[in-house]
């Protein structure tokens, strides 16, 4: 028939494409990178995690003095060298995406450079013991070093910046949680909203290679395992996980309210002294941060993976000490205050740990027996609330977990939270990064110098 594929022209002309061929090995090569400095960002956040750990245990008062310390250089450092480094990496790469954006301004949003400072403020960040994550700044980092592929591709590979941007991006949620479906889901419902044939062949080989890098060095596992809730029906958990859902959107709603507030400044003298003296401010954080680690013997700073990896592991099986209320305040409290100090760090599993804690709540409120599928609701929930990406939730949290016999109540969940928390609060990500896109034009029609972008 005619205009059928002649498939040993094609044949033909894909093996006189050596150029072609080149680009093609440049992209897979970089798409390794990108899971090297996801794997090695991994790395070094759990030295740093292990480091303030022992010192914490060695002397209870050492956080009172580390910590804002160590806060107030890293929030120093990074406005002086990396400005675009701050916060979670995510509203930067969705800035970098934007068509708006001219394109000389791209590296001060994405950059290798960035990437650097991001590993390294992240992890200082959990060395002082703030309550960060490292998932949402892999992102960024990922992006970097996919971005940075450009400079080697020819003209011709009809490779955009935004298709490595895209790929960069998902292979850095892939590799962070060890989920390449929840990587891809990612790109699709916060990264980019319509993807051609070719971008999204791009993506799939990035995350594919990447989650590769990441299972050859963690293993082929669950991030917290299998959640043990073969005998739950989807009616046992209708109940409770309503209210697992609610309380997630509202809190997640307010957490990202909070953020949002302290990110574009309210004319309140707190704000305004972050202004004037930000490395002050930032100390200030720090010192209550800590304040909170000395109270809650430590379970309620970093990125919280051990508490939520006990809970899933305890609650369900022995009924396990779970402090109810208190721990989901107490790391409320710490994230919010972690995130307006303006270090790098992510939300994504500050997220995870409150959502878990969440649950649990509900589980000791309602004496459920159901504990470990309530946790992962709330995981689940809390993620959704504060990303409002139902989707990208729900597949993390079932890769994470193991989880696949829970989708709908999952799913479920993800929806009710996400609903919710939109009644509370604008969009997290897409909302930061207007922001920035108003100040870039902003700074543009005046010609000042530029501020730091985490302002």
């Amino acid at each position: 028939m005619k205009g059928e594929p002649d498939f040993l022209q094609n044949l033909r002309d894909e093996m006189r494409g050596g150029r072609q061929w080149l680009d093609r090995v440049l992209v897979i090569v970089y798409a390794v990178l990108a899971g090297l400095a996801v794997v090695g960002f991994t790395l070094l956040s759990d030295v740093a995690i292990d480091l303030y750990g022992r010192m914490r245990s060695g002397w209870w008062w050492a956080p009172l003095v580390w910590t804002p310390a160590l806060t107030a250089l890293i929030v120093w450092t990074i406005r002086r060298w990396a400005p675009g480094a701050v916060g979670s990496g995510v509203p930067q790469v969705l800035t970098a995406l934007a068509p708006e954006t001219p394109l000389s301004e791209r590296l001060r949003f994405v950059s290798l450079k960035l990437s650097v400072a991001k590993v390294l403020g992240v992890s200082g960040g959990l060395l002082a013991g703030l309550s960060v994550g490292r998932q949402g700044p892999s992102v960024q980092v990922a992006a970097g070093v996919m971005l940075h592929a450009r400079r080697w591709l020819s003209p011709a590979s009809g490779i955009s910046d935004r298709e490595l941007l895209v790929a960069g991006g998902a292979a850095g949620i892939a590799a962070a949680f060890n989920t390449p479906l929840g990587g891809i889901v990612f790109a699709i419902e916060e990264l980019s909203r319509r993807l051609q044939d070719r971008s999204s062949g791009l993506m799939l080989a990035a995350i594919v290679v990447a989650g590769l890098v990441s299972v050859s060095a963690f293993g082929n596992l669950s991030y917290f395992g299998r959640v043990r809730a073969d005998a739950v029906s989807w009616w046992a958990l209708l109940a409770p996980g309503a209210l697992v859902a609610l309380a997630c959107g509202l809190l997640g709603g307010l957490l990202s309210r909070l953020m949002l507030a302290s990110f574009t400044g309210l004319p309140d003298r707190f704000c305004a002294y972050r202004r004037k003296r930000p490395v002050s401010f930032a100390a200030l954080c720090g010192f209550a941060v800590a304040v909170i680690a000395v109270v809650s013997d430590g379970a309620a700073v970093g990125v919280g993976h051990a508490h939520t990896k006990l809970l899933l592991d305890q609650v369900a099986d022995s009924g396990a000490a779970h402090q109810p209320l208190v721990f989901t305040g107490l790391k409320f409290v710490a994230s919010w205050l972690s995130a307006w100090a303006g270090v790098p760090g992510g939300v994504f599993g500050p997220s995870l740990s409150l959502g878990a804690g969440v649950g649990a709540d509900v589980a000791w409120l309602l004496n459920s027996p159901h504990g470990a599928a309530l946790i992962a609701l709330g995981m689940c929930g809390f993620l959704a609330a504060i990303t409002q990406t139902p989707i990208t939730a729900m597949i993390i949290v079932m890769e994470m977990t193991d989880g696949h016999n829970m989708v709908l109540s999952l799913m479920a969940c993800a929806l009710l939270a996400s609903l919710v928390s939109r009644m509370v609060s604008r969009p997290l990500y897409s909302t930061m990064s207007l922001l920035m896109m108003r100040s870039l034009r902003d700074r543009s029609d005046v010609g000042s110098r530029p501020e730091p972008i985490g302002r």
